[in-house]
C-alpha cells in the first residue's frame, strides 16, 4: 500500500505532534508493505524520523501565499500523487481542498463549528479566514472517503453542520512517553503545606480565559490561600488584540507587582513535562477544542485537574477533575479551593487522571489511524 500525506499546511503544535508522533511509534514489523510519500515544508521535515520507506517531498511553494498553496494543493498535487502511484491520500487537516480518487481526511478544528465562540473575535482578516476555513472544511469532509475524528464531541458538533458523514472513525491523539516519565519523578507531598502552584498551559486566545484565571487565584489570595500561578503559551504579542488587552487588564488588577503570577510566554514542547511535574494544580480553561491536547499531557503527569466544564473535557477527563464554567470567575475560584480544602481529592483524582492518560498513546494512534487506511485499500 502507497499512502500520500499532504502535510503542507501542519503548522500547529497538535498536528506536527501527531505527524512525528505516528511516524516515529509505527509498528514498522507488521507494517514493512506500506510505502509513505509526505508532503511537507522544511521546518517540519527535520522532526520527521527517516525510514527507508518513507519518501519526502519538500517544496517552496509551501513557505509562499496560502493561496499560491491552495492553487497547489488543488490543481498540481493530484498529478504528484498519481506519479508516485499512492492508493490513498491522507489529509492531516480538513482544510484541504486536494481531491483524489481515495482520502482520509483528519478533523481538528473546532472555532468554526462551535456555538458563540466565534463571537468572541472581534471582525477581522482572521475571523474571515475562519468563516471561510468552515465551508472549505465542510466540502473537504463531504469530498473524502473516510473521515478521522479525535472526540466523538468533536464528531457530533461538526456534522451538525457538514451532514452526516458515511464513513467515520475515532482515534485520539497521543502523548509522549516523556510526560509519563515525569509522572515519575512528580511529588505531591508539599502540597496544601507550603505555597501551592497553579500551573495553566495554553496560548493567548479569546477562547482561553486566562484573564477569567488570573482573577480567580486573586480571589483566592484575598481568602488566605498561599498560591503562584504561573501562565505559559504563545500567542499574539500585539498588545492591541483583544485576548492580550484583557490578560494585561487583569494582571494590572489582580498582582500589579508581579507577586504570585508568573506569565512565562512560550515554552518549547520538550521542555513541559518538567514543567508541568513543578505544579501542584493544572487548570485548563479553554471553552473551544476539538482534542485537547495540554489537558492530556498534565493528565499524563498526573495532576490534580481544575477543568472547564465545555466542549469535548468531560468526555476525555471523565470523573478525574473538578468542573467550572469558564466564563465564571467564581466557580473556577471555587474549583480549586475544592482541591486546597481537600488533599484526598488531590491525590485520587490525580492518579485517576494518569490511568485515564494511558489509553491516549502515539502507539495506539498509528495503530488505528494505519489499520483504517487500509480498511480502504483493501475496499
Amino acid at each position: 500500500m502507497v499512502v500520500g500525506i499532504n502535510a503542507s499546511r501542519a503548522r500547529s503544535g497538535g498536528a506536527v505532534s501527531h505527524l512525528v508522533g505516528i511516524i516515529s511509534e509505527m509498528d514498522w514489523g507488521f507494517n514493512s508493505d506500506i510505502l509513505i510519500h509526505i508532503w511537507t515544508y522544511k521546518k517540519l521535515s527535520e522532526k520527521l524520523p527517516l525510514y527507508p520507506n518513507i519518501k519526502l517531498h519538500i517544496n517552496e511553494v509551501f513557505e509562499r501565499s496560502i493561496i499560491q498553496q491552495l492553487v497547489w494543493e488543488r490543481f498540481i498535487f493530484p498529478r504528484e500523487l498519481k506519479k508516485s502511484n499512492c492508493d490513498i491520500l491522507l489529509n492531516v487537516d480538513a482544510g484541504s481542498v486536494a481531491r483524489y480518487q481515495k482520502i482520509v481526511t483528519m478533523s481538528r478544528d473546532m472555532l468554526s463549528y462551535e456555538p458563540g465562540e466565534m463571537d468572541r473575535f472581534p471582525f477581522s482578516k482572521d475571523k474571515f479566514r475562519l468563516i471561510l476555513l468552515k465551508y472549505i472544511q465542510n466540502a473537504s469532509l463531504r469530498a473524502s472517503t473516510g473521515v478521522i475524528f479525535l472526540t466523538h464531541y468533536a464528531a457530533k458538533m461538526i456534522q451538525q453542520s457538514c451532514g452526516k458523514l458515511n464513513n467515520v472513525s475515532f482515534i485520539p491523539h497521543g502523548v509522549g512517553k516523556n510526560f509519563r516519565e515525569a509522572a515519575k519523578l512528580r511529588t505531591t507531598e508539599s502540597a496544601l503545606k507550603n505555597s501551592v502552584h497553579v500551573l495553566y498551559v495554553s496560548n493567548i486566545a479569546p477562547y482561553k480565559h486566562q484573564w477569567n484565571v488570573v482573577r480567580a487565584m486573586a480571589k483566592l489570595r484575598i481568602k488566605g490561600y498561599d498560591i503562584r500561578l504561573t501562565l505559559t503559551g504563545g500567542g499574539h504579542v500585539d498588545a492591541l488584540t483583544v485576548s492580550q488587552k484583557k490578560l494585561d487588564h487583569a494582571l494590572q488588577e489582580s498582582d500589579p507587582d508581579g507577586k504570585f503570577i508568573t506569565v512565562l510566554g512560550y515554552v518549547s514542547h520538550s521542555n513541559l513535562p518538567q514543567l508541568l511535574r513543578s505544579a501542584d494544580i493544572f487548570v485548563f480553561a479553554s471553552s473551544c477544542e476539538n482534542m485537547p491536547n495540554t489537558l492530556i499531557e498534565a493528565m499524563s503527569v498526573g495532576l490534580p485537574i481544575a477543568c472547564s466544564d465545555r466542549g469535548p473535557m468531560p468526555e476525555v477527563l471523565e470523573k478525574a477533575g473538578v468542573y467550572f464554567n469558564p466564563d465564571d470567575v467564581a466557580t473556577i475560584s471555587d474549583a480549586v479551593e475544592k482541591y486546597l480544602q481537600n488533599y484526598h481529592l488531590m491525590i485520587k483524582n490525580g492518579e485517576l487522571a494518569y490511568e485515564l492518560s494511558k489509553k491516549y498513546t502515539w502507539e495506539r494512534c498509528a495503530r488505528e489511524t494505519f489499520s483504517y487506511l487500509r480498511s480502504f485499500y483493501n475496499s
